[in-house]
């Protein structure tokens, strides 16, 4: 039995292989993909509540506007606080974000084996943030969005199975 069969077994997500999973609210099936689930992450010496207030709050270079996102009581208000243009982003923002995304879910997928093991479980399904309110990270709800959250999650999916492999 290969790793990835063995973690869809062990978490009894057994998802059909040509069907795509489709996530978004955390309180659908696969909540967890999202970046409101609670799932603390450790960057650096921080400890940072959810990758939504990671996200946000490296949108700044002033570290005291990162420290307020990061203390924020809710990813939801994290998220409001980083889309306020009344704090002014840094400016390498466009060319940085998906890195940003990409560290910030390789963190919550390497520190939590529950998570670990739920996106190797997988298996080869395209993953996508099913929305219509985000057509970059997300799909824009008819498919027609970048879907670029859900590409992170493939590729971090694909780098631990890599690991696994090795």
């Amino acid at each position: 039995m290969s790793p990835s069969q063995y973690a869809r077994k062990q978490s009894g997500r057994e998802p059909a292989m040509t069907e795509p999973i489709k996530f978004y609210s955390t309180a659908d099936e696969y909540g967890e993909f999202s970046n409101f689930a609670g799932f603390p992450i450790k960057i650096g010496k921080k400890m940072w509540p959810t990758t939504e207030h990671y996200f946000q709050a490296m949108k700044f270079k002033d570290k005291s506007e990162q420290e307020k996102i990061r203390k924020a009581n809710s990813p939801m208000l994290a998220a409001r606080m980083g889309r306020d243009r009344k704090r002014t982003l840094r400016r390498d923002w466009e060319s940085a974000k998906v890195n940003v995304m990409r560290e910030a879910v390789m963190a919550k997928f390497t520190q939590h084996d529950e998570l670990h093991e739920l996106l190797l479980a997988t298996g080869d399904a395209k993953i996508i943030e099913h929305t219509a309110n985000d057509d970059y990270w997300g799909d824009g709800g008819d498919g027609t969005g970048k879907n670029m959250l859900g590409r992170i999650l493939m590729d971090v999916r694909a780098k631990l199975r890599e690991e696994l492999d090795s």
